[in-house]
């Protein structure tokens, strides 16, 4: 159990992000549900964590900004004098091919994703270092330990995802901190759903078992890094992935 850990989840107001945050809150924790675009949807959230039983909150910060980023965890710190868990869960695409792909797109994807995690990551971990304790659970994707056509900016973030993962466990291990990673493979959400079935039927052949993964599935995973039961990982990337690759 989370009980009455504090956790921040950014990009939690859908998708992964959304069942992460929900998921965390039934184990017990406090959740502050990070959200950049739709207050709604993040309300939502919290409303549906407080049903249940849950504490939540949600708070507006766009990650890449560094010193958005800064003054966000900082305010957290200052409300519940300590930072347990954070996931890195914030992400977006811009995809073409490499050819075709704007310096924009590139750049906006980078910062996001990967300037984003690492933002939050340096923001959190002097208060971790004197907790003498923490989770950083990073989301990154099968897409970035396999590539994928079309997505050169996309890969390129979740594969740095990987090398930000280890360095920081490395750097942090010593005052009981964890740093891991979770590579989702493909995960039905508002995103897949729009697919046509020729296509979805066309990436689960891919799948080695022929289905797209659940939110549900990454988000078990997140909350097993964050418990005590996995004291003693880090440094490691977990493919959610129904064995795309292996």
């Amino acid at each position: 159990m989370l009980t009455n850990r504090i956790a921040v989840v950014t990009g939690a107001s859908r998708g992964i992000g959304r069942q992460i945050a929900l998921t965390l809150a039934r184990e017990g924790a406090v959740v502050i549900v990070n959200y950049r675009g739709s207050k709604e949807k993040a309300d939502e959230v919290v409303a549906e964590i407080e049903r249940a039983g849950g504490k939540a909150e949600a708070v507006s910060c766009n990650v890449s900004d560094f010193k958005e980023a800064e003054a966000f965890l900082s305010d957290v710190i200052k409300k519940y004098g300590r930072i347990d868990i954070l996931v890195n869960n914030a992400g977006i695409t811009r995809d073409n091919l490499l050819m075709k792909m704007s310096e924009a797109d590139f750049d906006a994807v980078i910062d996001t994703n990967l300037k984003g995690a690492f933002n939050c990551m340096k923001h959190v971990s002097r208060q971790m270092l004197k907790q003498k304790s923490g989770r950083i659970i990073n989301i990154s994707s099968v897409s970035g330990v396999m590539g994928n056509a079309g997505q050169a900016n996309y890969c390129a973030s979740k594969a740095g995802i990987i090398g930000l993962t280890k360095s920081a466990a490395r750097e942090l291990a010593s005052r009981k901190i964890t740093v891991n990673a979770i590579a989702p493979g493909f995960i039905q959400t508002d995103m897949t759903d729009a697919l046509s079935d020729a296509v979805k039927e066309g990436i689960a052949a891919q799948i080695p078992m022929r289905q797209f993964g659940q939110t549900e599935d990454v988000a078990e995973a997140v909350a097993f890094l964050a418990s005590d039961r996995a004291n003693y990982i880090t440094g490691q990337v977990i493919c959610v992935d129904g064995g795309m690759a292996m």
